[in-house]
């Protein structure tokens, strides 16, 4: 067997591994049932609050970047005094 095949034939069983694994439902952390559950929620709630929060700076730098030059210097200077 050449070099070329070797790869060929590596390349081919990591291929067929991988789909196989995606199948069966092969996940990175293991199965522990309620745990697994209960950190996925709170991984959610934090990431929905993370968002939540990053959303409220979307809207506040939109209401800048839209704003004429008078009420952005304004909103700028009050920003800074909270």
């Amino acid at each position: 067997m050449n070099p070329f095949e070797m790869v060929v034939m590596i390349v081919a069983i990591v291929t067929i591994g991988r789909v196989i694994s995606g199948r069966m439902g092969h996940r990175d952390k293991p199965w522990t049932g309620k745990t697994l559950a209960a950190e996925d929620n709170a991984e959610n709630v934090r990431l929905q609050a993370e968002v939540a929060r990053l959303n409220d700076r979307i809207r506040v730098l939109e209401r800048l970047a839209t704003d004429p030059a008078k009420r952005l210097s304004d909103e700028i200077e009050s920003l800074k005094n909270d």
